[in-house]
């Protein structure tokens, strides 16, 4: 099927996460984001309306869209395509999805009404912009981040949220107050903090983003079935500390320094003696947990002030196996060793990802003490847009599971050979190409220096044939 631009009955409208939908009366039209998730995750699994060939080839068809509706003596029905079904169905009560209602909330803040803006709310999210330039495409690149600001302001209307813009240029002196040296930039006021949001500028991502960010720092655990969903997060950062009560001196301090890291690390406390018990915690005990690793690291010296617990955390903050997550992408991707990340591809919801990923776990858990070594695992089914540009930039198949070293600065690529699904290296196998990347035997430049010698080849050749032109001339 065609897709068609939209009649005059239809308009376009923008939703979380950048996706692009069309409000439609009479004719089946699928999403910019219905063929941006066709086209980028080709194998589809786990999303509806995708279904697949019995062709042992990896191909996937688009399922035939619903006829029209017939008409109806109370009018037209508007349906809402918004990219991620299996095409035009309509708003149920229940799954009524949100749209941007024209009305504007997000205000430009200046010194005169800042006193008074930050007073009403609980939180205020500030997007500190250079001047709007005269320029078309840059006009619509910031008209598309304050309509996905304004969708987040409508979807948050509820919550103690404020949402304003900040010139660069007209209000210098208030960014300066305020410690703004970044345009572009999300900030984040709570009481005394800032917090600068280094994620995917998505409405999805934002509204779970300040969501965590109005929660309490730390999550009580006092049942069982708890401690199990606090054991299934693998991926992230974790501490717990058990204490005797909220008004416990050494709890405050705990509280106070998981503020410093709210929401990007997660901070639990039980005062259950049973909870602690199943935990192997002491009284005044916090344990840190490392994402994928199967015991944590009691932190030593007990009880902590705040100072000492944020150092330790400070000093532990780059995993050996770390996830990529679009909460904080650009921050995890700056925090890179000696220039170069260790990237890993492995779909989780994969068969090949999933034993690809087990064993990078099983390389984490035996190199964990290696302080050069931090591998950044991601996942593409979390980054469908990037998929495409991905493959292009390093040149591979994320089809399949890949490793390689990769220079942050020029995004230069060495990729490890994979020659099959079925083949993955083994731990140990994975263990000597790490090793032989951070000695430097395999890197980034080696690629470089073999195009400069094909270059010289080529010089060499076209000097050569010169050389045996002015020979024939000679001998003639």
């Amino acid at each position: 099927m065609e897709h068609r631009a939209p009649d005059p009955g239809i308009s376009a409208l923008f939703l979380p996460g950048h996706r692009l939908c069309f409000l439609q009366e009479r004719e089946a039209v699928f999403s910019f984001a219905h063929w941006v998730e066709y086209f980028s995750q080709r194998r589809g699994l786990g999303q509806p309306g995708l279904r697949r060939r019995s062709s042992p080839r990896r191909r996937w068809t688009l399922p035939e869209p619903r006829p029209p509706d017939p008409p109806s003596a109370n009018g037209p029905r508007t349906s809402h395509t918004c990219g991620s079904g299996s095409g035009p169905s309509r708003a149920e009560e229940g799954l009524n999805f949100p749209t941007y209602d024209g009305k504007d909330r997000v205000v430009s803040l200046s010194e005169k009404n800042f006193k008074q803006v930050l007073k009403k709310y609980d939180l205020l999210c500030l997007y500190y912009h250079e001047p709007v330039s005269s320029d078309k495409v840059a006009q619509k690149q910031f008209q598309l981040k304050e309509i996905v600001l304004e969708l987040v302001a409508q979807v948050l209307e509820h919550k103690a949220i404020g949402f304003v813009m900040v010139d660069a240029k007209k209000e210098a002196k208030l960014a300066k107050k305020l410690g703004f040296d970044e345009e572009g930039s999300l900030y984040i006021l709570k009481g005394d903090r800032t917090i600068e949001f280094d994620g995917e500028f998505a409405a999805d991502v934002l509204v779970e983003f300040l969501l965590d960010l109005i929660e309490d720092p730390v999550e009580i655990i006092s049942s069982k079935l708890e401690v199990q969903a606090f054991e299934r997060i693998e991926d992230q950062i974790k501490l717990i500390g058990f204490f005797k009560s909220e008004d416990s001196e050494y709890y405050k301090a705990f509280e106070e320094a998981a503020e410093h890291f709210q929401p990007y690390i997660k901070f639990f406390a039980t005062f259950d003696k049973g909870v602690a018990k199943k935990l192997s915690l002491k009284m005044n005990e916090v344990d840190f947990y490392e994402p994928f690793m199967d015991e944590p690291i009691a932190i030593p010296n007990k009880p902590y002030t705040e100072e000492e617990l944020v150092e330790f955390v400070k000093e532990h903050q780059r995993p050996t196996l770390r996830r990529l997550r679009p909460e904080e992408m650009f921050e995890t991707w700056e925090d890179d060793l000696n220039g170069i990340h260790i990237v890993a591809f492995a779909e989780k919801s994969d068969p090949d990802g999933y034993e690809f990923l087990e064993i990078l776990k099983q390389v984490a858990r035996d190199n964990t003490d290696n302080p050069d070594l931090s591998i950044l695992w991601i996942d593409p089914d979390d980054f469908p847009l990037l998929v495409a540009y991905w493959e292009k930039t390093f040149k591979i198949d994320l089809f399949r599971p890949q490793i390689g070293v990769v220079n942050v600065t020029d995004a230069d690529s060495v990729w490890m050979e994979i020659p099959d699904d079925d083949d993955l290296p083994t731990a140990e196998e994975l263990e000597d190409w790490i090793e032989d990347v951070l000695s430097g035997k395999i890197n980034t430049e080696d690629d470089d220096n073999e195009d400069e010698g094909e270059d010289d080849d080529d010089d060499d050749d076209d000097n050569s044939d010169e050389e045996d032109d002015s020979d024939d001339d000679n001998d003639e």
